[in-house]
């Protein structure tokens, strides 16, 4: 495959295998247009404008770009520093800790590792929960990297275990939230959109919560007259689960719902422990989960029950969650697991490769309202685009590509990746467009973490 020329303006995809995903077969060997921003054509033998540069995507797959409903940017500097812990502890002795010693400039470069691994292994969009301070410091290093991101700042006011940097009261939270919503909605050329995020029940006040779902019901003044999305966790770990139903009386999913927080602009992370009936409620409610297999087998949380959430009309999206919790945010790894565990669970058709890679995608582009703009390919829409190699060895012989995509490609197959018709990785490597040096990344990396572990108590 050839490397692309600088960002030109156009581009004409080659001859690649066209994944459209949404239910449609492989196109065979066809052609992408890319023109503005977006898929100006799709096609066999298409012409190329002549001011287009012209890839040759003969030995790839072309499909959507991956899009991850549920990730912690800030916590890539604590990779490896939280493992075989239940979830609980995990926060409390680790993330938590972590996260109240993170300075603006730890943010910063955590975030730009993030992106860096994101982009390298086929994400294109994310939905992102930050921690409660320095969230302008995380939104500028993703909309400098070129990624499309939905994100929001952490938000914590209630719990004993919330260490005091990052204890807020209800109105700061509130209000620096709005903020944020008003300064970052919308940013990027409209690549970054905002989501409030209480992090969890535990964490938050009644008032806190409340407040979040006066928010979500009307695009009033607080968030500049926008509507924005909600990003929490909920039902992840029996643990929790307990926690949650001593102080209201109920599960995550009814105890969120009655303050208000459910509904189609809702994204719940993980749901691993949820009985018929919040299935049944959460389907009525049009809310969104996104599934985090690794993260959930890491914790020993659990394995969610994906084919039943999909069978009750349930949006399902994928997720790597954070660093500390699935140690890679590898899009494609997510989805080959996500697929075979269910297998695992109900047997080998339980979840087909392409209803696997509908989650990846358009599933993930409906968490984050997205799906009219990104998810599949289709003329319209924007050209978030990732190619997959088929010439390694683990990928012959070359049969359906779905399969290909799902069961066998893993990150060293990404070749290029196109964001808002932005090439951002041409031949596995990151472009200079990102302003992400991998190199300068690592010097840093191990530079800055004896101090941080120190100020956090790691050490």
């Amino acid at each position: 495959m050839s490397r692309p020329a600088a960002n030109p303006g156009a581009y004409l995809l080659r001859g690649g295998v066209l994944l459209p995903v949404v239910g449609e077969a492989p196109f065979g060997a066809g052609d992408i247009l890319v023109q503005n921003g977006c898929i100006a054509a799709l096609g066999d033998a298409l012409q190329a404008p002549p001011d287009a540069t012209v890839i040759d995507c003969r030995e790839g797959i072309i499909l959507p770009g991956l899009v991850q409903a549920h990730i912690h940017l800030c916590q890539t500097l604590c990779r490896g520093r939280a493992d075989d812990l239940r979830l609980l502890d995990w926060l409390r002795l680790r993330v938590l800790p972590y996260e109240a010693a993170l300075s603006e400039a730890d943010i910063t470069l955590a975030a730009q590792l993030a992106c860096a691994e994101l982009l390298l292994s086929g994400t294109t969009a994310i939905l992102d929960m930050g921690t409660v301070r320095h969230q302008d410091a995380l939104c500028q290093a993703v909309a400098a990297s070129g990624l499309r991101a939905t994100v929001g700042k952490a938000m914590m006011d209630h719990g004993d275990d919330v260490p005091a940097p990052l204890r807020e009261t209800t109105g700061e939270s509130l209000a620096e939230s709005d903020a944020l919503c008003q300064r970052w909605h919308g940013a990027a050329d409209g690549r970054l959109h905002y989501a409030y995020a209480p992090r969890f029940v535990l964490s938050c006040s009644d008032a806190l919560l409340r407040g979040v779902a006066e928010r979500l019901a009307s695009a009033g003044p607080a968030t500049g007259g926008i509507r924005p999305r909600l990003h929490t966790h909920a039902s992840e770990q029996l643990d929790e689960v307990a926690v949650v139903r001593a102080r209201y009386g109920q599960g995550n999913v009814d105890a969120l719902a009655a303050l208000g927080l459910s509904g189609p602009q809702a994204v719940l992370a993980h749901c691993v422990h949820l009985d018929e009936g919040e299935i049944a409620r959460i389907a009525q409610q049009g809310t969104h989960v996104a599934h985090c297999p690794s993260s959930n087998l890491k914790l020993g949380s659990g394995i969610a029950k994906v084919v039943e959430l999909l069978d009750a009309g349930i949006n399902v999206a994928l997720g790597a969650d954070g660093a500390p919790c699935s140690n890679r945010l590898d899009g494609l790894g997510e989805l080959r697991l996500a697929a075979l565990l269910q297998k695992g669970r109900l047997g080998p058709t339980a979840l087909p490769a392409a209803r696997a890679l509908a989650m990846a995608t358009l599933g993930g582009a409906k968490a984050l309202g997205l799906q009219d703009r990104i998810g599949s390919l289709h003329v319209g829409k924007r050209a978030d685009l990732l190619v997959v190699s088929r010439r390694g060895v683990g990928l012959l012989p070359e049969h359906a590509a779905d399969s290909q995509v799902v069961y066998a490609a893993s990150a060293q197959d990404v070749r290029h990746v196109l964001v808002d018709g932005r090439w951002l990785v041409a031949d596995g490597q990151l472009r200079p467009e990102t302003g992400l040096d991998v190199e300068r990344l690592r010097a840093l990396a191990h530079e800055r973490m004896p101090t941080l572990l120190r100020r956090a108590g790691l050490a």
